[in-house]
């Protein structure tokens, strides 16, 4: 019982001994702690108003209210990191702070690899948000999808198109791959192909359906009718007229070129211009070249000696 005492006091004094040196430890510690948590307090502090800064900055330049969030989210972030670490120097815990680095290191590796597509999403996304290829609203094409940028995010953008379907491409694909916008120049080329009649004058042709042009009400008058022959089709001298008017969306395209085949119909209809049907020649005989005038009378002739 004796030596059992003996431990047991031997135990409690070296216990009492540990605790005593933490108290001083703590106590020579103390102004220094003290100077860490307040470094801490005044960057979370910093950290909330550097958020509230980046995210008005960002809102004044028009990004997604997404990517506003996200990077001002960071910054704060960043600014909290930034004091933690001066903290940790300050209380002399140097190697604490080495290792969280890389241990923050490593993990970020990690990431990386296990959500790679995710993280070329992101970084597309904050592209299209700061560069504007295109707007909320535009009309544009990319991965052959036409239709109207309806919500534009981080990861993906969403594509209402003309037949009201939404279609969700990630932004890695848009980033990649090539993508029109319809809708930034603010205008559109209306092109209408139409044939005419070997036998009508092409000079005429000309002059009327330039003068058939002009009266589209949609047309940009700033713009001159442009027309250009382009060759010798099977039925038809093949030709395109063009037109240009103010963009805002797909039906104005449509209303225009709807217009201007009207007017161009119109006017060859009034000036006797032909717009010809294709024509086909049918070969009734075996070996070609036989016309259905000189093969009729061969199949009566046969008929009748049948009989």
């Amino acid at each position: 019982m004796a030596q059992l005492a003996a431990g047991i006091s031997d135990i409690s004094g070296m216990l009492v001994d540990k605790v005593a040196q933490w108290i001083d430890a703590l106590l020579v510690m103390f102004p220094n702690l003290v100077v860490a948590l307040v470094v801490v307090t005044v960057c979370w502090g910093l950290g909330r108003l550097a958020r509230r800064l980046v995210y008005g900055a960002l809102d004044r330049l028009h990004t997604p209210h997404s990517v506003n969030g996200l990077v001002s989210w960071l910054a704060s972030i960043a600014v909290l990191a930034g004091g933690v670490m001066v903290a940790l120097s300050i209380l002399n815990l140097h190697k604490a702070a080495t290792s969280l680095l890389a241990g923050a290191g490593i993990v970020g590796l990690a990431l990386g690899f296990a959500f790679q597509d995710l993280a070329a999403n992101f970084i597309a996304g904050v592209y299209l948000a700061v560069r504007h290829p295109f707007r909320e609203g535009d009309l544009i094409e990319t991965n052959d999808t036409l239709g109207i940028a309806e919500r534009i995010r981080i990861r993906s953008t969403t594509i209402r198109t003309l037949e009201g379907q939404a279609v969700m491409i990630p932004n890695k694909e848009i980033f990649t791959n090539k993508l029109t916008n319809y809708s930034e120049t603010g205008s559109r080329r209306v092109d209408l192909a139409v044939g005419v009649s070997y036998g009508d004058d092409l000079e005429k042709v000309r002059r009327v359906a330039i003068e058939a042009a002009r009266h589209v009400g949609s047309r940009d008058v700033a713009r001159e009718v442009e027309l250009f022959y382009e060759g010798f089709g099977d039925s038809a001298i093949n030709l395109t007229v063009r037109i240009w008017i103010p963009f805002r969306d797909q039906n104005d395209y449509l209303a225009a070129r709807s217009e201007l085949l009207m007017q161009i119909k119109r006017a060859f209809d009034e000036n006797d211009i032909t717009i010809p049907f294709p024509i086909r020649t049918l070969d009734f005989g075996i070996k070609g070249g036989v016309p259905l005038t000189e093969m009729a009378p061969r199949v009566l002739v046969g008929k009748d000696t049948d009989a």
